[in-house]
């Protein structure tokens, strides 16, 4: 029998995920190669931004390097590295707000918003994204964790380090506060 190169699948039986024996080099591109995709769109849903999001990933990777001879569990390395996205991610969203309140406070923004954001704010996709920039932080983190990134209430409370209630109240509150905006939008 083979071992599937990304799967580390085993003739229909699941191995664990990355194997244990492998070095940082290894593993590291192995999950690179399974993985890299699905964690930048959960950067970008997070920051807005597809070229951060991807730093934010390619960081999230560079540090599981160097962390690997520490990780006591290798199986456990895609969950350290969604973990790894989220705060990274939560990090460069608060320096961009440091950012712009210093830049506000150097040079005024312009009241109106520009005809293109008033046309791209018409088509529901934009809207959708639009009221989930909207939402407080572990509220838009919860829904996207939970319904994006499809994992479960215990994967959502352990990536955000926080308790399954936790997620269930700022998922509820989350999608409540979606469903009233995008309500207001018919």
């Amino acid at each position: 029998m083979t071992i599937h190169p990304l799967t580390g699948a085993l003739g229909g039986r699941t191995m664990p995920y990355p194997r244990a024996q492998w070095g940082a080099d290894e593993a590291v591109t192995r999950l690179f190669a399974a993985h890299y995709r699905p964690l930048v769109r959960l950067a970008a849903l997070l920051l807005h931004d597809r070229e951060a999001a991807e730093e934010v990933v390619q960081d999230a990777y560079v540090a599981l390097h160097a962390h690997w001879p520490r990780l006591r569990e290798a199986d456990r390395a895609l969950a350290y590295l969604r973990v790894t996205v989220v705060n990274r991610s939560r990090s460069a969203l608060r320096h961009r707000q440091v950012v712009r309140a210093h830049l506000a406070r150097t040079r005024p923004e312009p009241d109106a918003p520009s005809a293109e954001a008033g046309a791209l704010a018409l088509l529901r996709h934009d809207a959708v994204l639009a009221a989930l920039r909207a939402l407080p932080t572990r509220q838009r983190e919860a829904i996207v964790l939970r319904y994006y990134a499809d994992l479960s209430e215990a994967e959502t409370a352990e990536v955000m380090g926080v308790s399954r209630g936790a997620v269930k109240s700022h998922t509820s509150r989350g999608v409540a506060a979606l469903r009233q905006s995008l309500g207001a939008l018919r």
